[in-house]
């Protein structure tokens, strides 16, 4: 078990080292130890290699210039400067809330950007203001649209975080696929299988291989086939796609830039870096805040209240495993895989930063 501050210094000093500013830096860590602190490890520190690896690719901007290209009273269309998605969609976010304190709501498209962590940080970062967050990106495409066996769209994650009264916020944050990748990255590490409907192979066929990726094979969208509702999955993929990017401006589809800095972006772009959507709404546009968040509560007790399947505890509202795991790992500490450290101590090397 690794200590939240431990890691925290750690991996700040990385992103120092390669240049970031020191606000930049901290920013950054931030929302990359939120996703450990969740239980999101596909999206916490074991990731801190792959943007180090895009920085030294030159596919990353350490010091981004993030301006605002297009914008109405409601609405923006930001340019990331190819800066990490850690620094941007913070911002992004921090100027769609800022249009909604003066006209309600503030809707923010994002191109020239890079992987942004977790959806549901951003889109947390309206709770404090009294406001619905909702935050997406699209991501390098692994998954196969219903029917297909070609990768087309990435996992697309949609986050919306709603405040309540005295009662914990609800937080959704999801892929649009069956499992998001870092799941299969984390199988991978610890040579276990996948479970089926996870993946499928180039030829379109069921399989637990947890490394079928690297043969050719894609993920498949949430609901994992037609019979079970993958077209839904797929649509809300889809969705993400082009809220994120071809309403802002960056790549879609099959044109998104991988994360994984071996395999170079395509070379035919139909737009600029990775995209994504970003909302903030403020709930007096709609009705009093108070009235709204003392209704969220009885919602929220409510569905806890509700009759419970034999073998079940309890019925959970999106964000309570989060919730609970934070206060867990902020007490006892961050467990990280073998194969994570090994990383993460070839990163400090590599800078003689000690892990």
């Amino acid at each position: 078990m690794y200590p939240y501050r431990h890691l925290f210094d750690f991996t700040r000093e990385i992103f120092l080292n390669i240049g970031c500013p020191l606000d930049d830096a901290q920013l950054a860590t931030q929302v990359l130890l939120e996703a450990d602190l969740r239980g999101i490890d596909s999206h916490g520190v074991a990731r801190l290699s792959g943007y180090v690896r895009l920085w030294e690719a030159g596919r990353i901007n350490a010091k981004p210039s993030i301006s605002i290209v297009h914008e109405t009273p409601s609405t923006a269309t930001v340019d990331g400067d190819g800066g990490l998605g850690l620094v941007v969609a913070p911002r992004a976010m921090e100027i769609a809330i800022k249009k909604a304190e003066n006209v309600g709501t503030g809707w923010v498209s994002v191109r020239n950007s890079n992987h942004f962590g977790i959806a549901g940080y951003h889109a947390m970062q309206a709770l404090q203001h009294d406001m619905i967050g909702m935050a997406m990106t699209n991501a390098s495409p692994l998954v196969a649209p219903t029917h297909s066996t070609q990768r087309m769209l990435g996992t697309n994650p949609i986050a919306v975080a709603v405040p309540a009264n005295e009662q914990p916020p609800f937080v959704a944050d999801f892929a649009t696929a069956s499992a998001a990748n870092g799941k299969l990255e984390i199988l991978q590490r610890k040579h276990e299988k996948a479970p089926l409907g996870w993946i499928q192979t180039a030829q379109g066929e069921d399989t637990d291989n947890a490394d079928e990726l690297k043969q050719g094979g894609s993920l498949l969208p949430l609901g994992s086939d037609l019979t079970h509702g993958s077209h839904k999955g797929y649509a809300l993929g889809a969705i993400v796609d082009i809220f994120s990017a071809v309403l802002s401006g960056a790549n879609y589809g099959p044109w998104v830039p991988p994360f994984v800095s071996f395999l170079a972006p395509p070379a035919d772009p139909v737009g600029r870096g990775i995209g994504h959507f970003l909302g903030a709404m403020r709930i007096d546009a709609f009705r009093p805040a108070d009235e709204f968040k003392q209704h969220m509560d009885n919602w929220i007790t409510s569905f806890r209240k509700a009759d419970v399947k034999r073998g079940e505890e309890a019925v959970l509202i999106p964000g309570d495993p989060e919730r609970i795991m934070t206060a867990i790992r902020l007490q006892k500490g961050i467990p990280l895989l073998s194969p994570v450290e090994k990383d993460l101590a070839e990163v400090g090397r590599k800078f003689g930063v000690k892990f």
